[in-house]
């Protein structure tokens, strides 16, 4: 039950984490004058976005009295790199799609390798955080921090959250099924993206098909 608990509190987190960085984002656009960002400015932006978003997770795994509390980080560290493998996976979903419809934008924005060196990266300062724990308190990391837990205990605002938070946590149990189903089975319990490329199949043949026909 713990658990539970633990993954819908970091969905909320999770979630009310972007809202806040939405705006940060839309100021930076606004700042840009709509000029497209570039690969570099997106990985950077990223970047910042991830170190930040493990430096609020870590000050949520302390306890009243500032110490770790290992029972919330053991568990935060595999829940981070759930969501942080499934924001991969969006990112290069959408990459294809664009790179199907030929659209440059798509695949100017988009590096494995850098997508993994960064999650990477962003795992290996949550835990260094555990051995230098004062510099997890910084002004930006606090004012997140703050501003989150005001957001949660906002009546109609921290509701939708924590609607978000209970998706989250499905989600969360979907994955762990999915898993333990793989290591069973040899295959996930549910896997859409393999049925939406079934179906697409499907469609390309019958398309191909109309075209023999036409012919």
């Amino acid at each position: 039950m713990e658990l539970l608990n633990l993954i819908f509190r970091l969905g909320v987190l999770f979630a009310i984490y972007s809202f806040l960085w939405f705006f940060f984002e839309l100021g930076l656009s606004l700042f840009r004058a709509g000029r497209p960002k570039t690969i570099v400015e997106n990985y950077l932006i990223t970047s910042v976005k991830y170190l930040f978003l493990v430096n609020v997770t870590f000050l949520f795994c302390l306890d009243l009295n500032d110490a770790v509390d290992l029972a919330k980080s053991l568990p935060t560290i595999i829940i981070l790199v759930v969501y942080f493998i499934g924001k991969f996976q969006t990112r290069q979903r959408m990459a294809n799609v664009f790179s199907q419809m030929e659209n440059r934008f798509g695949n100017e924005t988009f590096n494995t390798k850098t997508e993994l060196a960064l999650i990477a990266i962003a795992i290996t300062v949550f835990i260094s955080l555990f051995f230098f724990p004062q510099y997890a308190e910084n002004n930006i990391a606090l004012w997140f921090k703050n501003s989150i837990e005001d957001l949660e205990t906002t009546v109609l605002i921290g509701f939708v959250f924590k609607v978000v938070g209970f998706f989250f946590l499905v989600s969360m149990i979907m994955k762990m099924l999915n898993a333990i189903n793989y290591i069973i089975s040899g295959k996930p319990l549910v896997d859409i993206q393999t049925s939406f490329r079934g179906s697409s199949k499907k469609k390309d043949d019958d398309f191909d098909d109309y075209e023999e026909i036409k012919n």
